[in-house]
């Protein structure tokens, strides 16, 4: 929506969702947005947290740049009618997992997504040169010798043509390709199967970051219990009682994300019961001012957050992998930029800072849409000949849930050679759907194992244990023109055994 405003002061939008406007995984984000606007705050403290939660393959560049855009865009989204938070004269902060200052700028308590979702939609149904085209889904992306030249859609009247030079994809992550996800329905990795489809390059898919702590209640999609519950002091503890941080990591249960993810999976795993978030020992009336969201999501399930253990889950909660792009978001394929959880930029390595996301997609939204009026030409890398989609008939939800369990239980918080090769032959002999989305989160669950495949160490949100070590000749990223991988730096720049030259 960001994107779209920004281009819209330029020229015609077509803003097409396959749900309704508004709806995804921003305005389901607890936490808020991060950015260096605290007095005892720096860009640089900014972009040093950023890095070491990256576990070197973070592009310094990109994490100066998204990190220096952090105050000017809060700027923006308080123009466009977010009410933030506020402590007095200033803005108030919160402070998350790795992050060394309290710099997380939140509205509604945790409910920061709600309301920057609801104050763009406003502005973008306000914007007379945006038209929404909901409930619609993009089939695939058209391209000619020049790059892309259209999408084939299918929304409520059937399906149609439309002619375009320029495509942004926006479209969140693929938490659904795991059995446990905090993702919200339509998170099926649609962006990075279109682009594959359309032979741009992708990178990073093996780092899938799961959420230390999703309500474990029910079925996915799991509420979120925020980091920022955590930060307000709250303590993992075992069914023992013992806290399950403690020895772990200098941080504790602030730790970097991938690190209290796996431990607080083992603790479950060894105990065979749930782990819980313990806040007996903090004011009931602060807890329940803080955190009225997960209060209530809590409640639903009969558990009083500030008074009873709260048992918690690992679940995919965030896809750093994604479409390759540059700072301006342009992939390797001419008219075709991708924004936000979709993107691989570079800013978020093998472990995305908490908070960083909602930062990334609007300062690249910001820089996407420049780029576009700017009329931008392709980020120079890999680069593949278009691929035609999965097609079959099989049943839809069957394909998923089968998809879901064998990465859960074979491309999940911890991996090894043999489980990898028993689910990538396991996923390639699941029949192909007859529904598109469900083919496309298919072919990305196909690819992520791959790539999980293709590094053989540990870092950052990838842990492998027949490799339990962090390979410093490893420190490169992994990018993928259709089925084959090319080894890129930590800027993306190609290695001189593979590609010359990439975004």
């Amino acid at each position: 929506m960001f994107t779209a405003l920004r281009i819209a002061a330029h020229r015609d939008v077509v803003l097409v969702t396959k749900g309704a406007i508004g709806e995804g995984s921003t305005a389901w984000a607890q936490g808020g947005i991060a950015a260096a606007v605290g007095a005892d705050d720096t860009v640089a403290a900014h972009v040093l947290d950023t890095l070491e939660a990256g576990a070197g393959l973070v592009d310094p560049d990109v994490a100066r740049a998204v990190c220096s855009d952090g105050p000017a865009r809060i700027a923006d989204l308080a123009a466009l009618g977010v009410t933030f938070d506020r402590a007095g004269d200033h803005l108030a902060l919160a402070r998350e997992g790795a992050h060394s200052r309290s710099r997380v700028v939140h509205a509604g308590g945790d409910a920061t997504g709600r309301h920057i979702a609801g104050a763009l939609v406003a502005a973008v149904r306000a914007e007379p040169r945006i038209r929404v085209a909901d409930r619609t889904r993009v089939l695939d992306l058209l391209t000619d010798d020049r790059g892309i030249r259209g999408v084939t859609l299918r929304g409520p009247a059937g399906d149609e043509g439309l002619c375009t030079r320029v495509v942004v994809l926006a479209t969140g992550g693929a938490g659904h390709m795991f059995s446990r996800t905090t993702n919200p329905l339509g998170a099926t990795g649609d962006g990075p199967a279109l682009a594959r489809r359309a032979g741009a390059a992708l990178a990073d898919m093996e780092m899938v970051q799961f959420h230390p702590t999703a309500l474990a209640v029910g079925a996915s999609p799991l509420p979120l219990v925020s980091e920022a519950v955590r930060g307000a002091g709250g303590v993992l503890r075992d069914v023992h009682g013992r806290a399950v941080m403690d020895g772990v990591h200098p941080m504790g249960d602030l730790g970097p994300r991938d690190v209290v993810a796996r431990e607080v999976w083992r603790r479950a795993r060894d105990t065979g019961a749930d782990v819980v978030m313990d806040l007996s020992h903090l004011d009931p009336r602060k807890v329940h001012a803080r955190f009225p969201a997960v209060a209530a999501l809590c409640a639903a399930h009969g558990i009083d957050l500030a008074h009873d253990p709260v048992p918690v889950t690992p679940a995919a909660h965030y896809a750093m992998g994604g479409v390759l792009t540059d700072l301006a978001g342009r992939s390797t394929v001419p008219g075709l930029w991708a924004v936000g959880e979709c993107a691989a930029t570079g800013l978020h390595g093998a472990n995305r800072l908490a908070s960083n996301s909602l930062l990334e997609a609007v300062a690249l939204a910001e820089r996407a849409a420049a780029d576009v009026v700017a009329g931008g030409g392709p980020a120079p890398g890999p680069r593949a000949e278009p691929i035609a989609a999965i097609t079959g008939h099989a049943d839809a939800e069957r394909v998923r849930n089968e998809v879901g369990l064998l990465m859960w239980h074979g491309c999940g918080l911890e991996r090894d050679a043999r489980e990898l090769g028993n689910t990538l032959d396991a996923l390639d002999a699941v029949p192909a759907p007859a529904d598109p989305e469900t083919a496309g989160l298919l072919e990305i669950a196909r690819l992520t194992v791959r790539a999980a495949a293709e590094r053989d160490e540990s870092r950052g949100a990838h842990f492998r244990t027949d490799f339990a070590y962090s390979d410093p000749a490893r420190a490169h990223r992994i990018a993928w023109a259709g089925d084959l991988p090319h080894h890129l730096d930590a800027a993306g720049h190609g290695l001189a055994t593979t590609i010359t030259e990439t975004a």
